[in-house]
């Protein structure tokens, strides 16, 4: 028996090996939970583009499976032949539809490998060119005095504004001043926040810098802890946390997962790769550009270990927040 059970580890051993070597031996799918075309797209695509290049040129092709806030991409991955052929890139919806979906139909810290984190990207909160307010303090204060009349935007539920929005207001206890409004996407909620249809929305830098660099909306506050002292524009906006908000830090993070079950040593093969592009001078600069932050080599959650323990954490703090509004998806 005991040499059956050694031949047999051995024999598991070298597939596990002949597995990682192999690696790819089929095109590698990143399954983006958004439609084409959307920050998160955008991310996953140059990501794709570099670490294709650690992974022996393979062929990395994007399969947008949208809808029901990412958990449909979510599911399709957690669902998926472990082999590292399909990979998901999500954002922090990862952390908040645990909360959101109280019967998701997959467990987030149970049925994936973590692989590592990818970037952060700063949020801003936003309002109407109409809007009589110029600064941060003036339209809290305008807030609080059109209780009732005013409306938030979002682009769906589990969208990074959507969260955004969520934090914000529990954190100044606007729960009841704003009405909330929810679209199908970024791009329709941007366009009726510089029309004036919408009073506010909180979203990624990605979307809002050029926004406000035309005046065609006005900016209020950055979502980090400290201002965004190194940005060419945006380092004339406080931080939350400078108005008051204590302990208010949030960024839009994305991060790649494999389905649980995936061979360890092609986890670290896809980690490794991973690692590489986030030091390739050409993915850092087209996140720069898209205003997202690169971790460094010293960040913890470029590991899959310190990813997970981030999210868990994550999940953790979220889970207040959306039950604290009481605003669940299911």
């Amino acid at each position: 028996m005991k040499l059956h059970l050694v031949t047999a580890l051995a024999i598991s051993t070298l597939s596990l090996t002949a597995a990682a070597q192999d690696f790819p031996n089929k095109p590698i799918t990143f399954v983006v939970p958004f439609a084409a075309g959307g920050p998160t797209d955008t991310v996953a695509r140059q990501l794709a583009e570099s670490m294709r290049k650690h992974l022996n040129n393979a062929t990395i092709v994007i399969d947008n499976a949208a809808g029901a806030g990412g958990t449909i991409g979510a599911n399709k991955v957690a669902r998926a032949t472990p082999d590292g052929h399909t990979l998901l890139v999500w954002h922090i919806g990862m952390a908040a539809t645990p909360a959101l979906y109280r019967k998701l139909p997959y467990k987030p810290l149970d049925d994936f490998e973590y692989l590592g984190i990818i970037n952060d990207v700063p949020m801003t909160l936003v309002g109407k060119p109409q809007l009589p307010a110029n600064t941060y303090r003036d339209f809290e204060n305008y807030i609080r005095a059109n209780q009732g009349k005013l409306n938030l935007g979002h682009a769906g539920l589990g969208s990074a504004s959507h969260i955004c929005g969520l934090m914000w207001q529990y954190a100044v206890k606007l729960d009841k001043s704003l009405t909330t409004v929810a679209y199908r996407g970024t791009a329709p909620a941007m366009n009726d926040l510089i029309a004036g249809t919408i009073d506010v929305m909180c979203d990624q830098t990605t979307n809002t810098t050029q926004q406000i660099e035309a005046g065609r909306i006005k900016a209020f506050a950055v979502t980090t802890a400290k201002p965004l002292s190194d940005h060419p524009l945006l380092k004339y906006y406080p931080s939350l946390q400078e108005m008051g908000l204590k302990d208010f830090d949030l960024t839009i993070w994305h991060g790649l997962y494999a389905p649980k079950g995936t061979p360890a040593p092609v986890v670290k093969k896809l980690n490794d790769a991973l690692r590489a592009a986030l030091q390739d001078p050409e993915f850092i600069q087209k996140q720069r550009a898209l205003g997202a932050i690169v971790p460094s080599p010293r960040d913890r959650r470029i590991t899959p270990e310190g990813h997970k323990a981030f999210v868990t954490s994550e999940i953790a703090k979220l889970k207040a927040v959306v039950d604290a509004a009481g605003q669940y998806a299911d």
